[in-house]
């Protein structure tokens, strides 16, 4: 089972799948199932991400009032034997994933995907923490999303970097070295 990990989308206006970098679209219409970790904003976003393929979301905090009545804040799913959570605010910082970890723990899961520091994130410990950064808004990184694989039981993931708009301090630390 392939699953496409995304979060921190932030479409304020017009149509996700436009704002999207073109080989996301393809990864996610391809994919068994889309995991957003909030922050769609608007609830026309979601739909169509819904639209798309099978989406499991939750709400981030940027989100409009209509998605948070529709979304949990947190919620878990299972695919083929793996207990999967997804939040959105789980991690401190960027350096720091401790509460994810802790909040892994708390809700019993072998994954946990979340949002909020738009930075991509895999980290093993005695679980799977996963933060796919984002694919348009990206943090000290650049566009990017997780891909999550399923096999026997066993799940592994791995970062996809994207085109698209970088980090304006990515841009600048470029700029310095040339």
């Amino acid at each position: 089972m392939k699953i496409i990990a995304i979060s921190d989308t932030h479409i304020k206006h017009g149509s996700i799948l436009e704002q999207l970098p073109e080989e996301l679209v393809v990864l996610l219409k391809e994919a068994d199932m889309i995991i957003h970790a909030g922050d769609f904003v608007m609830k026309a976003a979601f739909d169509e991400l819904a639209g798309l393929n099978r989406l499991e979301a939750v709400h981030g905090n940027m989100d409009e009032i209509k998605l948070k009545e529709i979304l949990p804040e947190r919620r878990v799913i299972e695919a083929e034997g793996v207990k999967i959570g997804i939040v959105h605010e789980a991690a401190l910082s960027l350096q720091d994933t401790t509460g994810a970890w802790y909040l892994a723990k708390e809700m019993g899961v072998d994954v946990l995907v979340f949002g909020h520091i738009h930075k991509p994130v895999i980290e093993r410990a005695d679980m799977l923490l996963v933060c796919p950064g984002s694919p348009t808004f990206p943090r000290l990184s650049e566009p990017a999303a997780v891909e999550l694989v399923i096999d026997g039981g066993k799940i592994s993931g791995k970062v996809i970097t994207l085109t698209g708009a970088t980090c304006g301090a990515i841009e600048s630390a470029r700029s310095f070295y040339k």
